[in-house]
C-alpha cells in the first residue's frame, strides 16, 4: 500500500454494520496493481450527509450495503440500468461531482446461478425482501424461474417484491420445502444473529441447492447445515467476490486477473 498522500483516490463503503471484507479486498488489489487508491468502510450516522460527502470531497466511489440500497436512490444523480431495473443500489461512482448508481449484486447472482447450473425448473423459497432480495428475485426471473415464493414477515414489502416479479408471498416458511433455498436476510451474519439458521434442518434436507447471501462468515449456520447434509451450496463469499470485482472495475477502470481476484477474495476473509 502506498504511503498516504494528497493525490490518493479514496473509495468507501456505507453500511449499518460494516465489515473488513470489502476494505481488505479492494486495498489488496490496489496494492497488487500499484494503484494510488485507498478504501475505507463507514457506518454513516446520516445517510444524506454521507452521500453529499462523496460529492463534496471528491470520493471516487462507494459500495452501499444494508439497509441503504433503496434509501440512496433519491440522493444520486443518475441511475444506471442495472440499478434502475430493480430499484436497488449497491455502488455509487462519482464522475466530477455527478453520482451514478449501479447494482453489481445482480450481476453476481445471475452469474452464480449460471455457474452452478441451477435448473430453472427448481421451485424456490427466497427469504428476505430488501435491496439484495430484489437483485436475487430479478436474477431468478431472468434465469427463467417461475416457481418462487418470497418469505418475508413484512407483508407490504414481501407482497410488493413478489408481485413485481410474478412470484408468490408467505409471511413465514413454516414447514414449506423447496429445491432451492435462498437466504437474503441478516440471519447467520456475524453479530447478534450469527447462530441463527435461516431455514430448518428439515427444509435443508429436502433441498437440492442452498444459497446464503450472507458473506461474513461465509460458513453460516445454514451453509454448515447444508454441507453436513451433503447439499450443494452457493455462499455469500462467492457473491461478494464477484460484485466487488465489478465495483473495482467501475472505480478504477482496471480489470484484475482471475488469479488476483481469487487472492484478494481469500485475503479479505482471512
Amino acid at each position: 500500500m502506498p504511503i498516504l498522500n494528497k493525490d490518493m483516490t479514496l473509495c468507501i463503503s456505507l453500511a449499518a454494520r460494516p465489515s473488513n471484507i470489502g476494505t481488505r479486498f479492494h486495498n489488496y488489489l490496489y496494492d497488487a496493481l500499484g494503484l494510488n487508491f485507498v478504501y475505507k468502510a463507514f457506518a454513516p450516522v446520516d445517510l444524506a450527509q454521507a452521500v453529499a460527502g462523496i460529492r463534496g470531497l471528491g470520493i471516487r466511489g462507494a459500495a452501499v450495503s444494508m439497509p441503504y440500497k433503496e434509501a440512496v436512490i433519491g440522493l444520486v444523480d443518475v441511475m444506471d440500468a442495472s440499478a434502475a431495473a430493480i430499484e436497488s443500489v449497491n455502488t455509487i461512482v462519482n464522475d466530477d461531482g455527478v453520482l451514478t448508481a449501479y447494482n453489481t449484486d445482480y450481476l453476481a447472482i445471475a452469474g452464480l446461478l449460471q455457474h452452478h447450473a441451477v435448473p430453472s425448473a427448481y421451485n424456490v423459497l427466497l427469504r428476505g425482501s430488501g435491496g439484495m432480495a430484489k437483485a436475487v428475485a430479478a436474477a431468478l426471473r431472468d434465469a427463467g424461474h417461475t416457481k418462487v415464493t418470497v418469505v418475508a414477515r413484512n407483508e407490504e414489502a414481501g407482497r410488493a417484491l413478489a408481485e413485481l416479479y410474478g412470484f408468490s408471498w408467505l409471511p413465514d416458511a413454516g414447514q414449506e420445502t423447496a429445491d432451492l433455498l435462498i437466504n437474503v436476510t441478516p440471519l447467520g451474519m456475524a453479530g447478534s444473529q450469527q447462530d441463527v439458521q435461516s431455514f430448518t434442518d428439515a427444509q435443508v434436507a429436502a433441498a437440492r441447492t442452498v444459497f446464503d447471501v450472507v458473506a461474513l462468515p461465509s460458513e453460516t449456520p445454514l451453509i454448515k447445515a447444508a454441507r453436513a447434509a451433503g447439499i450443494p451450496v452457493i455462499t455469500g463469499a462467492e457473491v461478494i467476490a464477484i460484485q466487488a470485482e465489478e465495483q473495482f472495475v467501475l472505480y478504477t477502470g482496471v480489470r484484475p486477473s482471475p488469479e488476483l481476484v481469487r487472492e484478494a477474495s481469500e485475503f479479505s476473509r482471512s
